[in-house]
């Protein structure tokens, strides 16, 4: 199978990350054990075969998939996690209306938005790591549409299109307080400007929301 349209995994190493927000002007670190990131956003082709669906207008397998609510990525991870004989990291109740995480669970999972920052700048401190036209579909280059995973130089760490592309989904509830419901976005996608296509970028949306632009990727707790 190409990878690109598996779930193939790196590891990714424990370190300290500083989240911030430029709304609040807020800041806080975060430590990180050791975890899995998958290399690609999740593609049409494996969210077929294991949904049975092809959200969005644009069909491809090697596209990344579209058009899909953070309650269809947690319920795409459970599922995926039972087909490959993993614990599910979530329990979802009978009403859908609250969730979960099984933090000692080795299921596929969403990433924390801490992880996904850590694992997007790989080492490097400044906005991206690397020049933005190699690593990412983004509004300058995009031609306005989404494209096959994988076509963009990655990161040091193996990742592919961590910046453009699709927003990544992330676990984590944006701001509670002032925004209830709504989960952080990460990453940038294909129609965005290149000032949301950097690492620290955060977008809120509500956990229903689909749209073309947004998709995700899978993480795994290591237990070592």
């Amino acid at each position: 199978m190409d990878a690109r349209t598996g779930n193939e995994m790196v590891d990714i190493p424990p370190g300290r990350v500083t989240l911030s927000d430029r709304r609040t002007r807020r800041s806080w670190q975060v430590e990180l054990a050791p975890y899995q990131l998958a290399a690609f956003p999740v593609t049409q082709a494996l969210y077929a075969q294991i949904s049975g669906r092809r959200p969005g207008a644009a069909h491809g397998d090697h596209l990344p998939v579209e058009c899909v609510s953070w309650w269809d990525a947690v319920r795409f991870c459970n599922a995926l996690s039972r087909r490959d004989g993993f614990t599910p990291a979530y329990r979802i109740p009978a009403d859908a209306e609250s969730i979960e995480w099984d933090e000692s669970a080795d299921g596929y999972r969403l990433p924390s938005e801490a992880e996904w920052e850590h694992a997007c700048r790989a080492g490097t401190t400044g906005p991206r790591y690397g020049d933005l036209d190699e690593i990412a579909w983004y509004r300058g280059n995009s031609l306005e549409r989404i494209h096959a995973v994988g076509g963009k130089r990655p990161n040091a760490w193996g990742l592919h299109d961590m910046l453009g592309n699709v927003w990544d989904w992330c676990w984590d509830v944006y701001d509670a307080e002032v925004y209830g419901a709504y989960r952080v976005l990460r990453g940038g996608g294909w129609f965005d400007e290149h000032w949301s296509c950097r690492a620290s970028a955060r977008r809120r949306s509500h956990p229903t929301f689909q749209v073309d632009d947004v998709g995700f990727r899978m993480a795994r707790s290591v237990r070592r």
